[in-house]
């Protein structure tokens, strides 16, 4: 069985029936946090894109979408360009065309470290000067059984390791938050959408149920 075929497989299995809930997460998440980061006139690409609720939710004057599941195009806003490649391969994008870089529950599902350094090598030649990288994903200090119950994940990391990396890549940290958001939305917890907005705006609950880091950087 071929990657993609793969991973066509895996979210097909982990999140039938769950687009709708998923999207108005994603809605919230764009609109009530990661705003701040994303003016409306950027080009932004979502990297790892799955079934695209991040790009279906951010305001952007232009999208780009990058994936290896073959059912990530037809999910997509009609005007984002779809990118069906190996991330850790050179990117078919110009140097310094991109305003933003997001990825969010996707490094720790490549298959070894080289290849997130390949990423994000490619993440700094296609931001411009001034661009950001901004990263989610399960932090293995507050997941540490967890987070090896899905099959795909390779690489343990935290908000330091990845925050070492982004600033061996010349990457200047911006945010690094230890516990954001919750662990997953792959195992049927579906808490009503005021909740996460709530959540969002009261930091200190975080601390709680934050499972997930947050790491922001700049390309100086």
């Amino acid at each position: 069985m071929d990657k993609g075929t793969a991973l066509r497989d895996e979210y097909r299995a982990r999140f039938a029936g769950m687009d709708e809930y998923r999207l108005g997460v994603w809605r919230i998440i764009c609109g009530e946090y990661l705003s701040r980061w994303i003016t409306a006139d950027a080009a932004v690409l979502d990297l790892g894109c799955g079934w695209g609720e991040f790009s279906n939710s951010v305001t952007a004057a232009r999208r780009y979408a990058m994936d290896l599941n073959p059912d990530a195009e037809a999910r997509l806003p009609a005007s984002t360009r779809f990118l069906h490649q190996d991330c850790s391969q050179p990117w078919t994008l110009a140097d310094g065309e991109l305003d933003v870089v997001f990825t969010s529950n996707f490094l720790e599902h490549l298959p070894d470290k080289t290849g997130i350094e390949r990423t994000l090598a490619e993440a700094w030649r296609c931001l411009k000067p001034g661009g950001r990288l901004i990263c989610l994903g399960p932090n293995i200090k507050h997941v540490p059984g967890e987070y090896w119950d899905f099959w795909d994940h390779h690489i343990p990391l935290t908000e330091a390791s990845l925050a070492e990396v982004m600033m061996l890549r010349g990457f200047h940290i911006e945010q690094r938050i230890e516990r954001f958001l919750p662990y997953s939305m792959s195992t049927g917890r579906t808490p009503p959408l005021a909740f996460v907005r709530w959540y969002l705006r009261l930091p200190f609950a975080w601390r709680f149920f934050g499972k997930q880091f947050l790491v922001v950087g700049r390309k100086p």
